[in-house]
């Protein structure tokens, strides 16, 4: 499981380069932490993109692999430097103790598309607080009034990756949602009302595009979870796949497996209404069932 405190692409980046050069050299991950004298654990971490690389450990490395003075060992060096910065949600570490949550933010953070799918809940992304309040408190006695209202905080923190980053543009969110979530009661009939106002409404944004997966098609292969792809704009960052379960988040990073769950999401949105048709859906079922 991949926990960070902080930006995780530069921590994959510096994985995939110290796999790379280790796999170039010929050495097992033993060889090389016995020749530093360092535990094979600390180099499989570094390797695996775990904890927070050390600069005196990727010295050490540069060192090792022969590569000093190089444009390869300054970047590394920079990676290291940026990966060290605390990211904004270190300061609900309490509140992101769901398993994997904590990645997950950081690839919403970082990644220049997501891709999702959601059912039977509307996208964290494009809820008001009034909805995750209602839908934190069915988990009470779990979580305290306060705990909920800290969840809610961190939710409403989550979207300024749809408006600001820093050094990036905004997030482009492209969002398939079952028709089934855009029916469920979450709260009260005046909660629905004002989310599907806020979703119809936020929807028109030029990064938002979010589509409805209707009752009247026939079912697809990837349909039954909830899953995000994040996608990146520089070709050294692997895209990734993270499915959500009300255990935690599973991560998939397998390059085949990844391009299937790239083919998944587009199929979802091939199958679902266009974005004007599923703005007009949502009116509808806002007007029958909520008005």
């Amino acid at each position: 499981m991949v926990t960070t405190q902080g930006p995780i692409v530069p921590r994959r980046r510096i994985a995939d380069t110290l796999k790379s050069l280790r796999d170039e050299s010929g050495r097992t991950l033993e060889e090389v932490a016995e020749a530093l004298l360092v535990s094979t654990s600390k180099l499989s971490r570094l390797e695996n993109a775990q904890g927070s690389p050390q600069a005196r450990d990727v010295r050490d490395l540069i060192r090792f692999y022969g590569i000093e003075n190089t444009q390869l060992a300054e970047q590394l060096m920079r990676w290291v430097k940026a990966s060290g910065r605390q990211g904004w949600w270190t300061d609900y570490s309490q509140t992101t103790a769901t398993p994997g949550l904590d990645a997950h933010l950081a690839y919403e953070s970082e990644a220049a598309v997501a891709r999702i799918y959601t059912i039977p809940l509307l996208p964290v992304l494009l809820q008001t607080p009034d909805y995750a309040r209602a839908q934190y408190s069915t988990h009470e006695p779990w979580w305290s009034a306060e705990e909920v209202e800290r969840l809610v905080e961190l939710r409403e923190h989550r979207k300024h990756v749809l408006t600001e980053r820093d050094d990036m543009p905004p997030l482009k969110l492209v969002a398939v949602t079952h028709e089934c979530a855009v029916r469920q009661l979450v709260g009260s009939r005046e909660i629905m009302c004002a989310q599907l106002d806020h979703l119809v409404e936020r929807s028109t944004a030029p990064n938002i595009e979010l589509r409805v997966f209707p009752f009247s098609h026939p079912p697809e292969f990837s349909m039954t979870c909830m899953y995000a792809y994040f996608e990146f704009e520089n070709e050294l960052d692997r895209d990734i796949v993270h499915i959500e379960t009300h255990a935690g988040f599973r991560h998939i990073e397998t390059a085949k497996t990844v391009e299937y769950y790239r083919g998944y999401h587009g199929a979802l949105v091939a199958a679902s209404l266009e974005p004007d048709e599923s703005r007009a859906l949502i009116r509808r079922v806002q007007a029958e069932q909520f008005g």
